[in-house]
Formats: C-alpha cells, structure tokens, sequence
C-alpha cells in the first residue's frame, strides 16, 4: 500500500482511483463496508483502490480541549487498511485551508482536480465541507456533475444499534472490551513505546512493561487480560493495569502496565502493541503493597485461566 500525504500536485500514477472517504478511527466493521463499496467500484473500473482520511482528526482541531479519543494511531490504521486490500492511502492534512472549504470546494478542488477520483465510496451519515454541509446525497449529485460514481453503504450493525467509533469509545469507557472487539472485527490495541518506570513491579515478582496513554479514549481503569505483540512478531499473553495506580503515592499520568507472562527481555525504548481481551476489575487503592501483590497475582491466576486455559 502506498501512502500518499496531500491532495495538490500529485503524480499521475497516484491519482484516479476509486476511493473510500471517510475519517476510519478503528477501521471498524461499518468502516469496512464502505471500503467494501469502494473495492466493488475499484474492480468494476479496473481502478485503484484508495481510502481518503484526515490527520489529525478534525475533532481535535474544532474541540481541542476535549479528552483524548483515538481508537487508533495512525500507523495502526494504515495497517488495518493494508491489510483490507487497499492499494493507496490518502492522508490529507486538516489544516484551516481544509476547514475553510465549502463542500462544493472539497468536492470540485480536492477530489475532483487534486485526486481525479474515479468513484467515492461514504457512509450512509457522512457529513464534509465547511460547517458539515455535504451530505451523502449531495456528494452523489455532485458525482453526476463532475463525472464520478458515488455509492453510500447503509448502517452496519448488531440489530440493536449501528457499528460506530463512538460506539468503541463507549464500550471502552464502560470496561466493556469484548463489545469495542465486536464493533471493531479485531481487540482494542494500545500501542507505544516501552517507558522506563519506577521498576516496582520488578521488586514484587511482576516486571512491567509501561506504555503512555497519549491521544488514546481512556479505557475504564482497571485490569485486563491482554495479549501483546512484540516487535519480532512475538504474541504473549499477560495482564495489565490501566490507570494513575493510586496505591503508589505520586503516580498521577494514566497509563498501560503490562505484565507479560513467562518473559522477562529488555523492552525499554520498544514499540509494543496490547490488546485488551477482557476486563477483570476496577482498579483499587490499597492498603499495603503486600494487599497490592496478593491481588495481582490473583488477577494473574484468572487472565491465565482466560488466555492460557492449558494452565
């Protein structure tokens, strides 16, 4: 998959496909249907296939002060799109000259003149163009005006209510991980750079791994079951916390410490990505380190029996 940054000036080999367009935090199974759509197209048109997403999201531009709520960051996404097929990644930066355009602009300069996409494959709720204008059925005139096809996927869903970003985050919030799973087609992964911590865990017979939070939707605090993969390829399983840890006086940055099982190499300055399988319970303040330990090793105990039921 190629990744191309921009719309203005771009290569003839980079431009004329048939495109997914949308913002895909999660690439979730409603995510997938509307790529569905655009692969359709893309072999009907014997066209690429592409996928159209902002960075960063426009959320962060019009609500900067709102808390974090990546699904994904974006190397996580291009994954996830590599691996649905998708043969060009348009990443366009959301800058004010992108929020400034109209519709119609978004339409006419950036699809049209800058990409020349031969069809545009959106959601059946999308909105685009300065104050959220356009509209599926106005992107499918627009298409009969400039001379591309345009398809609109219908609302995918559990019956009860569509698949949705906002329905990950939610679940997320609520400990609920298996729902996010279900949404998503694949676990909620938290990904980053392996920190130097205090090593406490180290001196009590658990040694984590402690990965920032950063842009991520918090998940409830608490303990999870996980699996994690290792920058080799390696998957172990393990259990982690997610939280300030409020036995430990000063810990005050929420983040991911992760006790893999049966493993113990350097990781520290290592990019590692957990998923969250199932939550186990609320985080807890303790008494003592010696409550604090007796826990987690019971919490050990039942991720084991989850994830490792030969235990």
């Amino acid at each position: 998959m190629r990744i191309v940054h921009g719309w203005k000036r771009l290569e003839e080999a980079d431009k004329h496909a048939a495109v997914a367009l949308g913002n895909f935090d999660g690439v979730h199974r409603g995510h997938q249907r509307v790529i569905a759509e655009a692969a359709r197209a893309a072999m009907e048109q014997k066209a690429p296939l592409g996928v159209i997403s902002f960075e960063p999201h426009p959320r962060q531009i019009f609500q900067p002060g709102a808390p974090a709520f990546r699904i994904m960051k974006p190397d996580q996404r291009a994954r996830a799109l590599a691996a649905l097929g998708v043969d060009v990644f348009y990443v366009l930066a959301f800058d004010q000259e992108m929020a400034n355009l109209t519709d119609r602009q978004f339409v006419e300069d950036v699809l049209v003149r800058g990409l020349g996409v031969r069809h545009v494959a959106v959601g059946f709720d999308i909105s685009f163009g300065k104050g959220r204008t356009g509209s599926p059925e106005l992107m499918t005139r627009y298409g009969q005006e400039f001379g591309f096809t345009v398809s609109v996927a219908e609302a995918l869903g559990d019956g009860q209510e569509k698949f949705s970003s906002t329905g990950v985050r939610q679940a997320l919030r609520e400990g609920r991980p298996q729902d996010a799973a279900a949404i998503l087609g694949r676990p909620f992964a938290i990904e980053g750079v392996v920190e130097r911590g205090r090593q406490l865990g180290r001196t009590l017979g658990y040694p984590t791994a402690n990965v920032a939070l950063t842009d991520y939707v918090a998940p409830r605090y608490g303990v999870y079951a996980t699996r994690t993969r290792l920058p080799d390829g390696r998957e172990i399983a393990g259990v982690a916390n997610i939280g300030v840890n409020p036995t430990i006086p000063g810990e005050i940055t929420a983040r991911l410490e992760v006790w893999l099982f049966d493993f113990d190499e350097d990781l520290y300055g290592q990019v590692i990505e957990t998923d969250l399988v199932a939550f186990l319970r609320p985080e807890l303040k303790f008494d003592s380190l010696e409550a604090m330990t007796a826990q987690i090793m019971e919490d050990a105990r039942q991720a084991r029996a989850l994830l490792l039921p030969e235990f």
